[in-house]
């Protein structure tokens, strides 16, 4: 039984240490680190750009003179965002998930709303803004376009005004044809399309009237601008991230790729290069099959920091009287599992589902939502989705979970000969490890077998936590009563006297019902079993419901309310199995042994 309750204290004190770091060292950090940043935001404010010169560029990788065009920031002052739009010629974007704009100066997708989604559950929040023109107080877009090797070549770049078809806006149904001459010859032309899955199609296409072949580079590039804020979970990548064929998935953090200035990974045929936040993201997809040199870049002008993730294809020859093209696609949207399936589906896009953060169980996070997001679709409540795959779960490993629960209750029916044995060899440790050894032999029990529950329960336990926490899913999806996103804390607060006491409490003093249920649960699936007859163990055990209530206040509301479900299943389910093998249920009387005080021995 010590070796059984030793086991458990190597588990639970694990769990103390991880999620103590979080709650202690972690998010202190974060929020001290949010603090500096904002004002780092707020020093730079008055020197951040108004436009984006391409003067400045990076050569690539690739072993060839052409080069990728990179950031160089002109120290004016930062505009509204209506303000930089005001100043441009565009084309509206115009479709049910979508709306925005295309500057026809550099052609650049810079301007773009996420219609379905809000920033609060208010519904007349303002929309998500995913990304915005170059001169506002955060740039974030994406360009796309052509290098020559010979300096010769006139191609176009940011500061080219494109003439645009007769299209007044780019639809589900109506593309958008840009055209540029450069007097030499050379006539570029780029076709937009948009589906309703977030998906832009570049279709490049390049007319040489000249008498002179030329070969020119396609690129495309997606640039975000300023001191980006980011969760700051370790469970979690927000940053610059893409697939590298046989490389496989890059994810380059902000700070790291501030360090490093360029990361460079292998010239490829498979995959793609972005930039992710938790929920949205925008990733550009090279032609599949094709060569292609992926980079991640950092740059520092005036003071504003500067990421872009890009690629450079291989050269695209076009002979005199003739032409060339290359076709792009831009994913730009919400992070939804089913709409990436579909993008991976259209493109061919080698493992674009990477673009959510799955994490190491992988082949248990992704199949849990696929349940969830099944029984989601039968009766509309994610939170019900929730406690009904608990059950499953329960069910699927209730043979084993049967088993150790038995091999508990019989543990506890030998605590009385356990007793006698530590009486009988209370001066010989050896020969007391050996009577309770020979005892578990002679009784056929495993002293081990009570922990194979938790041990099962911790990879489930973290992909459940993996999907209440990245998928968009989860965002914003209500539960029952006061709870109105499960993706987010319980909102209420003992402290306050849930709402009546007008005050803001610190974060340590954070309690709300769905924690407390959680934290009242576990204590009382703890207290089926005696108290560890060890002071420190004891201690430890009284505590420990106490620690995680107050630490899992601040986890997403479904995690709180998987984990109380999940306590009150085990508590019924062992509770009937002891009694099935004539164990007495002694709840009530173990917790009144756990805070009684005991005579210390003479």
């Amino acid at each position: 039984m010590e070796n059984n309750r030793n086991f458990f204290l190597a588990i639970a004190l694990s769990f103390v240490v991880l999620l103590g770091w979080q709650y202690f060292v972690a998010a202190p950090q974060m929020q001290a680190e949010k603090v500096r940043q904002e004002q780092i935001a707020a020093q730079q404010a008055a020197t951040q750009s108004q436009t984006d010169a391409q003067s400045g560029t990076v050569t690539s990788p690739t072993g060839n003179s052409a080069v990728v065009p990179g950031v160089q920031i002109a120290g004016a002052v930062p505009q509204t965002t209506a303000a930089v739009l005001a100043q441009s010629v565009r084309i509206d974007i115009d479709t049910p998930k979508l709306s925005g704009s295309i500057n026809l100066t550099g052609g650049r997708i810079d301007d773009l709303h996420l219609n379905d989604y809000r920033e609060t559950l208010d519904k007349d929040s303002d929309t998500i803004v995913l990304l915005s023109p170059s001169g506002s107080a955060t740039p974030y877009y994406a360009e796309f376009g052509w290098v020559a090797g010979s300096t010769d070549i006139a191609v176009p770049n940011a500061n080219t005004v494109w003439s645009a078809s007769d299209s007044a806006k780019l639809t589900l149904d109506t593309p958008l044809v840009l055209s540029w001459d450069n007097g030499a010859g050379l006539k570029f032309i780029r076709t937009i399309t948009v589906d309703k899955n977030y998906l832009f199609s570049i279709d490049q296409k390049v007319e040489n009237s000249s008498d002179a072949a030329v070969a020119l580079y396609p690129y495309g590039l997606i640039s975000r601008h300023g001191d980006i804020k980011t969760s700051g979970l370790y469970i979690l990548h927000e940053g610059l991230i893409g697939v590298a064929g046989d490389d496989g998935l890059q994810e380059v953090d902000y700070k790291d790729l501030a360090e490093s200035r360029i990361e460079t990974p292998a010239k490829s045929t498979q995959g793609w290069v972005g930039i992710t936040d938790k929920y949205w993201a925008t990733a550009i997809i090279p032609p599949q099959g094709q060569s292609f040199q992926p980079t991640f870049r950092y740059s520092e002008v005036a003071g504003k920091p500067a990421y872009q993730s890009d690629y450079l294809g291989d050269a695209v020859g076009v002979a005199a009287g003739s032409s060339g093209s290359y076709k792009t696609a831009l994913f730009a949207g919400a992070k939804e599992v089913a709409v990436l399936d579909a993008v991976q589906s259209t493109t061919s896009a080698y493992n674009f589902d990477l673009l959510i953060d799955w994490g190491w169980f992988y082949f248990l996070t992704k199949p849990m939502f696929a349940v969830i997001d099944y029984l989601y679709g039968m009766f509309g409540n994610f939170g019900v989705a929730i406690l009904l795959v608990t059950v499953g779960v329960k069910a699927i490993f209730f043979p084993l979970a049967n088993k150790s629960y038995a091999s508990m209750s019989k543990m506890k029916m030998l605590q009385p000969k356990m007793e006698e044995i530590k009486k009988t060899f209370a001066d010989n440790k050896e020969g007391q490890q050996k009577a309770i050894m020979e005892l578990y032999k002679n009784e056929k029990v495993n002293p081990l077998a009570g922990c194979l529950p938790i041990l099962i329960q911790i990879p489930v336990f973290f992909s459940l936590y993996k999907v209440l926490y990245i998928t968009i899913e989860m965002r914003h999806a209500p539960f029952f009563g006061w709870i109105q996103d499960l993706s987010a804390p319980d909102p209420t607060n003992i402290f306050t006297a849930f709402g009546l006491i007008p005050w803001d409490p610190p974060s340590f003093m954070i309690l709300g019902i769905w924690p407390l249920i959680m934290g009242i649960t576990m204590f009382v699936q703890m207290k089926l079993n005696p108290a560890p007859t060890d002071p420190t163990q004891q201690m430890i055990f009284n505590w420990m419901p106490v620690i995680f209530t107050f630490m899992l206040a601040t986890f997403p509301a479904g995690l709180v309310i998987y984990w109380a479900w999940n306590n009150s299943l085990s508590i019924l389910q062992q509770a009937t199995i002891m009694k099935k093998h004539g164990a007495k249920v002694e709840i009530f009387q173990n917790i009144k042994d756990s805070f009684s005080r005991k005579k210390k021995p003479e």
